[in-house]
């Protein structure tokens, strides 16, 4: 699905009377729910809507924190550099991240936290859209690497947790 289909997705979503809209494509999953609370604490809109974007896009897995995912001389990292315990949660979109789901709320997670599969770690807001970031391992959060309410780019690391 290109950025466009997704728009029209979105904005097909927001007329209709749906609840809740899941799809699944290639590597990409797309899970968009009504979730008027959420939307109002962060963006102050009536109403609303939350998204989920997760590629599940290979590489993204077993990098040691503090390491570049390329070595210096522009190739791609050694197998054996690699580190099976850590893994990266990175952004699946361009937006503003949020650690709590209101300015007043404790944040998700914190440096030194347990997560488990599936657990809301934070949020990223992008089209006045609130997309609940979920953890896709069990493991303990090791540092967080953005400051909250800071802007993100795709791919970029939100997270370094040591896998369980």
């Amino acid at each position: 699905m290109n950025l466009n289909e997704i728009k029209q997705l979105i904005k097909i979503f927001e007329r209709s009377k749906i609840g809740e809209l899941e799809i699944v494509e290639d590597n990409h999953k797309i899970k968009m729910r009504r979730n008027n609370q959420l939307a109002q604490a962060h963006s102050g809109a009536n109403g609303g809507s939350t998204a989920y974007m997760v590629p599940s896009a290979p590489g993204i897995q077993g990098q040691i924190p503090g390491q570049p995912t390329e070595a210096t001389d522009g190739s791609p990292k050694k197998e054996a550099e690699s580190n099976e315990n850590y893994y990266e949660v990175r952004a699946p979109m361009v937006g503003t991240f949020y650690r709590s789901p209101a300015p007043d709320a404790d944040p998700y997670v914190d440096n030194g936290d347990t997560i488990t599969t599936g657990q809301t770690i934070c949020i990223i807001e992008a089209m006045k859209l609130m997309n609940e970031i979920q953890a896709e391992v069990d493991g303990k959060i090791v540092k967080v690497m953005v400051e909250n309410a800071q802007p993100v780019e795709y791919n970029q690391v939100l997270f370094h947790v040591e896998k369980r």
